[in-house]
């Protein structure tokens, strides 16, 4: 039994993870995707952000493991690969069900971002055998791609951000795309372009992928096909980055008696869904005047978790004053 389960492991829920620690109740979040950080470790670890506190840049990365190591210095828990698919109420408490474990908490928080996302795959029958063994749907450490045949296949925001960023390292980098229009910042495409006239990149528009070719158990070439000359060709390949975007819904928590639009929860200056014992913070959550900005998400996290804490615990005080002064700390307690 934990005081409080934050859902969702972005920034949100893991500076929500930290204050409830801070707080001095029992907390723990819970995420679809396997590791910490959200939309910042799946789509752009490698980006800077310049909008937080405190930070004149940082690489998404590095504010994850920053939030990670805050969060977890009380004891709180991230339980990754878990999907909520249910809310149960017994014995005064929640449960949270998820694909795979139940989780029994005081109260939720609800951290989700853009909802429950998990990456589009490729649509083609060739590729579901390789997915995990050549073909990944996210990128992890760069230096993983040293010396290797890299192509991605995408046309976005990702596609270019990681075809920048991995070319000085790959023994070869193709960018494959079915149009020759992309969806990428225009300072990252002509980066990539430039790298291509170079001879750095080779990028193949109106081509999409047709086939695998093995090499004993691992990728060696694919096989693509050209959508407008219906000719194909060979390019090698030891590793393939589909970079198609993501789909996101809130799944189960529609269902919870919120009021949701537009995929997004509706709450009140303390965050409150309407539902007793559930408040809503981040990117999810909709008010007048709501930006959704990182920074947003910290102070609502901090709302959130102090209703929270109040309501399981009405002797103590919504606002906890200053963490300057706080005997959790190590100060002089307030």
């Amino acid at each position: 039994m934990r005081d409080i389960t934050i859902i969702g492991g972005g920034p949100t829920g893991l500076f929500g993870l930290f204050y409830a620690g801070m707080r001095k109740a029992t907390a723990q979040v819970i995420d679809a995707l396997p590791d910490p950080g959200g939309q910042l470790t799946a789509l752009y670890p490698e980006k800077f952000i310049f909008d937080v506190g405190g930070f004149p840049r940082v690489l998404a990365k590095d504010l994850v493991r920053s939030l990670l190591e805050q969060a977890t210095q009380f004891g709180g828990e991230y339980h990754g690969g878990q999907r909520v698919v249910g809310l149960e109420e017994k014995d005064g408490h929640f449960e949270l069900v998820t694909d795979t474990d139940r989780f029994p908490t005081r109260a939720v928080v609800i951290a989700g971002g853009i909802g429950a996302f998990a990456p589009r795959r490729l649509p083609q029958p060739a590729a579901a055998p390789w997915e995990g063994n050549g073909i990944r749907y996210s990128v992890g450490a760069p230096s993983a791609y040293d010396g290797k045949h890299v192509v991605i296949i995408g046309g976005g925001d990702s596609a270019f951000d990681w075809a920048d960023q991995l070319n000085a390292r790959a023994a070869s980098l193709t960018l494959v795309h079915r149009s020759d229009r992309f969806r990428a910042h225009g300072a990252t495409v002509a980066a990539v372009q430039a790298a291509a006239a170079a001879g750095r990149v080779t990028i193949h528009t109106f081509h999409e992928l047709a086939d695998v070719v093995a090499q004993g158990a691992s990728i060696h070439e694919l096989e693509l096909k050209d959508i407008k000359a219906k000719s194909t060709r060979r390019v090698r390949a030891d590793v393939v980055l589909p970079m198609l975007g993501y789909v996101s819904d809130l799944g189960a928590i529609a269902d919870w008696g919120l009021t949701v639009a537009n995929d997004e929860i509706a709450v009140n200056s303390e965050m409150a869904t309407g539902r007793a014992g559930i408040w809503a913070a981040g990117d999810i959550t909709t008010y007048p005047g709501k930006l959704k900005l990182i920074a947003t998400g910290f102070a609502e996290a901090c709302t959130a978790v102090n209703q929270a804490v109040h309501w399981i615990y009405p002797d103590r005080k919504v606002n906890p004053g200053h963490s300057s002064n706080l005997a959790i700390f190590g100060q002089k307690d307030d």
